[in-house]
């Protein structure tokens, strides 16, 4: 039996393939099984879905059948404690067959007699079995032998060209059918020959990643429901493409333009992709001091493929409207841009400030009342952020009630200390907690913070989850003397780290030009 790891069956699930005709029925011989239940689930991108279960289980038969049929894709039948499968199948336009199998050697008894695909499929799995085995008693046969690595080697050149017959004789039996297509997922193209004069070793990966995608269909969305897709697309973006949002974006587009806009396959990818560049906080930078972050990745999909409408109504209007707002967000905050200016109140000046009315103005009209009636004494008292004069500011957003914070803002300080005089920066930490005002204070006393410039917002006139996506604390920027951003949302123990590669860049890049 093989692992298998079942998850909740999502919204993507839901929208399906293709089916074929109304109904399904899959009657299991399962001579030997010891099962009291069993299941059969579904593959989807890279999730395994539970999709029907059979408690009627009498002398190893087993059936599954419904009034609805089955979104056509490879399919497993899963054991009663739903962590391990027996064996997989294809679930196309015939949904009415029969799967014969053997608790003793699962894979050398796989038949399905009336479904002429699923006998194809098994005929393949029993083959490649057959040659795992063989190869594994021949390592086995041949161990503390003299030549035994060399013979191994001998013995797999051998076997890897019998399979690549089979596979050749396989899809040339079955042109036409789906299990064609799920076999071609699987099939790795390499240069078959190497120009006089070419760097081997370049040219063979540029024609691997060209040829790629050969044998997949991406306007068949039988193939998102296969165990090899998922794997197969991950493994582009993220191993044969540089992980550069540039190149990144390059590789998405590649692939989207394949798939029909509005499909299961156009929208699952579309999704997964909008998600894991909208989450990944990975930050690069080039030999030249320049940075990048993954989220440019996110705002390039959401906007050529969901916001322009190209997923055919598969996110409602308020999802849309959410998506946009978050991406003009994120287009505000990323590397090169002006950070927004801040208007805080420092810690010297936040006793006076307090006593206007606002330690207990409860809604946003009473601190826009008092704004308006001190405004003139606010204005002089405001520190701005554009203030600040430094090669680099060091924008900290953080809550002193926030654990992590308490360990990390310290330690920030700590660190900064290896360079404090040999790198020209501040620090502006804003606290975003105005109610814990007194807390503070007393936190950068006794953690003896106070060289950094340290403000809060009582008046309650910046919007920090809008304008600066303030999700949780520590938020740390690293901005350059004209406030652009050069990174955010760093670790602390990245800081001095980041700083010193910059002063080294700039450097080196003063000694080329003399």
């Amino acid at each position: 039996m093989k692992k298998i790891y079942p998850v909740f069956i999502t919204v993507l699930c839901l929208t399906g393939a293709l089916k074929a005709q109304n109904g399904y029925r899959i009657q299991v011989n399962f001579k030997g099984c010891t099962d009291s239940n069993l299941f059969i689930a579904r593959y989807f991108w890279d999730q395994v879905p539970l999709m029907d279960s059979c408690k009627r289980i009498k002398n190893g038969k087993v059936e599954f059948k419904g009034d609805m049929a089955l979104d056509n894709g490879v399919y497993l039948l899963v054991n009663q404690n739903k962590n391990s499968f027996y064996c997989q199948f294809i679930v196309d336009k015939n949904q009415n067959f029969t799967i014969n199998l053997n608790a003793s050697d699962i894979s050398g008894t796989l038949r399905s007699p009336d479904d002429k695909q699923n006998d194809e499929f098994f005929s393949y799995v029993r083959f490649v079995s057959q040659k795992n085995k063989e190869m594994s008693d021949f390592a086995n046969n041949l161990k503390g032998k003299p030549d035994s690595a060399a013979k191994v080697g001998e013995k797999q050149l051998v076997l890897d060209k019998e399979v690549k017959n089979f596979d050749a004789e396989f899809l040339k039996r079955n042109k036409g059918l789906f299990v064609n297509e799920l076999m071609g997922l699987k099939a790795e193209h390499y240069a078959p020959s190497v120009p006089a004069g070419a760097d081997e070793q370049a040219y063979k990966y540029y024609y691997y990643r060209d040829h790629y995608f050969d044998a997949v269909n991406f306007k068949d969305d039988r193939v998102i429901c296969t165990p090899f897709f998922a794997d197969k697309i991950k493994r582009y973006v993220n191993q044969l493409t540089p992980q550069h949002p540039d190149s990144i974006i390059k590789a998405m587009d590649r692939i989207l333009m394949q798939c029909e806009p509005g499909s299961t396959m156009f929208n699952t990818l579309v999704g997964h992709f909008t998600y894991k560049y909208e989450t990944d906080k990975a930050m690069s930078f080039d030999q030249y001091g320049k940075s990048n972050t993954m989220e440019k990745v996110f705002i390039h999909l959401a906007d050529k493929y969901i916001i322009s409408g190209k997923t055919n109504g598969y996110y409602s209007d308020e999802t849309v409207k959410k998506i946009k707002e978050r991406v003009d967000i994120l287009r505000n905050l990323l590397p090169g841009a002006m950070v927004p200016d801040f208007y805080a109140i420092d810690t010297a000046n936040g006793d006076r400030v307090r006593r206007m009315g606002f330690d207990t103005a409860t809604t946003s009209g009473g601190a826009t009342y008092l704004y308006n009636k001190n405004a003139a004494e606010l204005n002089q008292l405001f520190k701005k952020l554009y203030d600040v004069k430094a090669k680099y500011t060091i924008l900290v957003f953080w809550a002193e009630d926030c654990g992590h914070c308490q360990t990390e803002v310290p330690k920030l300080s700590e660190d900064l200390k290896a360079v404090k005089g040999k790198i020209d920066f501040k620090v502006f930490a804003v606290q975003t907690k105005d109610e814990l005002y007194k807390n503070w204070k007393k936190f950068i006393v006794e953690k003896k913070l106070t060289d950094f410039i340290h403000v809060f917002d009582p008046v309650h006139v910046n919007n920090l989850k809008e304008r600066f996506d303030i999700q949780g604390t520590p938020v740390i920027f690293l901005l350059d003397k004209e406030k652009r951003i050069i990174g955010k949302k760093l670790a602390t123990e990245n800081v001095v780290d980041i700083l010193n590669k910059l002063e080294e860049i700039e450097k080196n890049a003063k000694k080329n030009t003399n």
